[in-house]
C-alpha cells in the first residue's frame, strides 16, 4: 500500500494551502515550479535529438561509418522512441507520472553514456536504442504531467514550456557542437554526446525529492485527500474542492472506482472508441503525422547538408549557420507560451501552417539558384530560419498542448503514447530517407514536397480541431461529442 510519503513531494510536507489572499500568484508559481522541473525531460530529449547534427560527420571519421548507416543510426532512435512513447504510457498509469519522469532520466543517462563510449557501429546503436526508448519517455511524460498539474487558466502558458525546453536542448547541442568541433576527432563528438548524460542526473533527484505527483493520477488510484493538497498549491484553496469534484466526478463517471486495465484502455482507443473518443483521436493522429511530414526532422538532424548543397562551405560557417537556426527555433517558441491563452489553440496553428508552406516554398526555390551564388546561400538560411520560427509558432508547442489536454483522463497517458508513436514514426521516415530522397527528386523537390505537406496541414486544421482555449480537462470529451456552448468558438465543435 502506497504510503503519503510516497506519494507527495516534501514541497508538499506541511499540507497547508496557500492563503487565500495570495492564492493565484503563488499557485500559479508552484505549478510553474513543477513545469519546470517536469520540462527538464525535453531539454535532455532536445539535446539528444540534435547533437548528432554536427557529431555525426565526426564519428563517420572516426569510426569509419558510412552515409547508409548513418541514416539508420539517425532515423533508428525515432523508431526506438517509438518503443518507449508506447510503454511511457502504460507506465505513467501504472507507476505515476512523476516516477515516470524518474525512469525517464535515468534512461537518457545511460544511453548518453554508451553512445559516448562506443568504440564500433554495434555499440552506437546500443546507445541510440537506449537514449532512443528515452526520448519516446520524454515526449509523453513532460505534457501528461504538465497538463494534469497546471490550473485550466494557464494550462496554455504551462504546456508550451516543454516544447520552449526542448527547442533549448536543440539549441545547446549545435552551440556544444560549435564550441567542441576543434578538438581531435577521436575526443570532440564522445564530449558532444556525453554532455547529454549530466542534466539527467539533476532531474531524477528532482522527480524523486521535489515534485508532486498529479491531482488526476492520485484521484484515480483512490487518494483524494492528497488529490486536494495538491490542487489547493496549484489551483488555490478556494477552488481545490470544486476542481476536485469535478476530477471525482468524471473519475465515477468514466472509470469507476478503481483504474481502468490497460486492455479496457486500448479497446476504448482503438477497438470500440465512442464518436467522441474517435474525433479527439483523429485530432491527435492527424497532428503528430503533419508535425513531422512537414520536414522538420530533415533540417534540424541534416540541416549541415541542406546549406552545404546551397553552397555553405566553411565548416565553421556551416555550424554557425545551424547554431542560428536552432537560436530562431528557440527564440519563436517563447511566443506562444503567452499568446495561446489569448488568441487560442487554432489561429496559432493555422497562422504555423501557413508560415511553414510559404518558407519551404522559398527554401526549395532558393536550391534553384547556382550553388556558387552567395544569394543562394543567404535566401538558404533566410528560408530555413523562417521555416524554423514558423513552426515554433504552432505545430512545435501547440500539438503538444493541444493533444494531451484533449484526452479524457482515463485515456490521456495511453492516447498521449499513442500519438507520440506516430509521431516518432513520422520523424523515422524522415530521418531514414531524407539522404534517398533529395539524391532520387533533388534537393528542390523534396522541399517543395514538405511545402505541400503543410499546406495540407493548414486544411486539416481548419476543417478538423475545435478550439479549446479555456476549457477544463473534464469538458473536452464533452466538446469534441458537440455538448458545450459552439458559440463560444467559430468552430466549436465537430461534425
Amino acid at each position: 500500500m502506497k504510503t503519503e510519503e510516497d506519494l507527495e513531494s516534501p514541497l508538499l510536507s506541511d499540507g497547508a494551502a496557500p492563503p487565500a489572499s495570495a492564492a493565484s500568484t503563488k499557485c500559479n508559481s508552484y505549478a510553474l515550479v513543477c513545469a519546470l522541473l517536469a520540462s527538464i525531460t525535453s531539454i535532455i530529449y532536445g539535446y539528444n535529438r540534435g547533437v548528432m547534427s554536427g557529431a555525426q560527420k565526426y564519428v563517420q571519421a572516426d569510426l569509419g561509418v558510412s552515409d547508409g548507416q548513418l541514416e539508420v543510426l539517425i532515423g533508428a532512435t525515432s523508431v526506438y522512441s517509438l518503443v518507449g512513447s508506447l510503454a511511457a504510457g502504460w507506465t505513467c498509469d501504472r507507476t505515476g507520472r512523476r516516477r515516470a519522469v524518474a525512469i525517464s532520466s535515468a534512461m537518457f543517462l545511460a544511453g548518453s553514456a554508451v553512445t559516448a563510449a562506443a568504440d564500433g557501429y554495434a555499440a552506437l546503436m546500443a546507445g541510440q536504442l537506449v537514449a532512443g526508448v528515452a526520448c519516446g519517455f520524454g515526449l509523453v511524460v513532460a505534457p501528461v504531467y504538465i497538463a494534469e498539474i497546471a490550473p485550466a487558466s494557464s494550462r496554455g502558458f504551462l504546456s508550451s514550456i516543454p516544447e520552449i525546453a526542448g527547442n533549448s536542448g536543440i539549441l545547446l547541442s549545435y552551440i556544444a557542437d560549435f564550441a567542441l568541433a576543434g578538438l581531435p576527432t577521436a575526443i570532440n563528438w564522445r564530449l558532444m554526446i556525453g554532455i547529454g548524460a549530466v542534466p539527467p542526473l539533476f532531474l531524477a533527484a528532482a522527480a524523486v525529492l521535489a515534485m508532486p505527483e498529479t491531482p488526476r493520477w492520485l484521484v484515480l488510484h483512490g487518494h483524494p485527500d492528497e488529490a486536494r493538497r495538491v490542487l489547493a498549491r496549484t489551483s488555490g484553496a478556494a477552488d481545490a474542492d470544486r476542481r476536485l469534484m469535478e476530477i471525482l466526478t468524471s473519475v465515477k463517471n468514466n472509470a469507476g472506482d478503481s483504474p481502468p486495465a490497460p486492455t479496457s484502455v486500448w479497446r476504448e482507443i482503438l477497438l470500440r472508441p465512442t464518436p467522441a473518443v474517435r474525433r479527439v483521436m483523429l485530432a491527435i493522429v492527424g497532428l503528430q503525422v503533419f508535425q513531422q511530414a512537414c520536414g522538420v526532422a530533415a533540417l534540424v538532424l541534416y540541416a549541415p547538408r541542406v546549406f552545404g548543397h546551397a553552397g555553405v562551405t566553411s565548416e565553421r560557417a556551416v555550424l554557425g549557420a545551424t547554431v542560428l537556426l536552432g537560436a530562431v527555433k528557440t527564440a519563436a517558441i517563447v511566443v506562444p507560451l503567452f499568446l495561446a491563452d489569448r488568441l487560442g489553440r487554432r489561429p496559432m496553428l493555422l497562422a504555423s501552417a501557413g508560415g511553414m508552406a510559404a518558407s519551404l516554398l522559398v527554401l526549395g526555390l532558393s536550391m534553384w539558384m547556382p550553388a556558387s551564388s552567395s544569394w543562394a546561400a543567404a535566401a538558404c538560411v533566410a528560408a530555413a530560419a523562417a521555416f524554423m520560427a514558423a513552426f515554433s509558432l504552432g505545430f512545435g508547442p501547440v500539438i503538444w498542448m493541444y493533444g494531451s489536454e484533449i484526452l479524457p483522463l482515463r485515456l490521456r497517458a495511453q492516447g498521449t503514447g499513442i500519438g507520440t508513436a506516430v509521431n516518432r514514426v513520422m520523424s523515422a521516415l524522415v530521418g531514414m530517407t531524407f539522404i534517398s530522397m533529395y539524391e532520387a527528386v533533388g534537393m528542390a523537390g523534396s522541399f517543395y514536397i514538405f511545402a505541400a505537406t503543410s499546406a495540407a496541414a493548414w486544411v486539416f486544421v481548419y476543417a478538423c480541431l475545435p478550439e479549446t482555449k479555456g476549457r477544463s480537462l473534464e469538458e473536452m470529451e464533452e466538446l469534441f461529442d458537440g455538448g458545450v456552448d459552439k458559440a463560444s468558438s467559430p468552430r466549436a465543435a465537430l461534425s
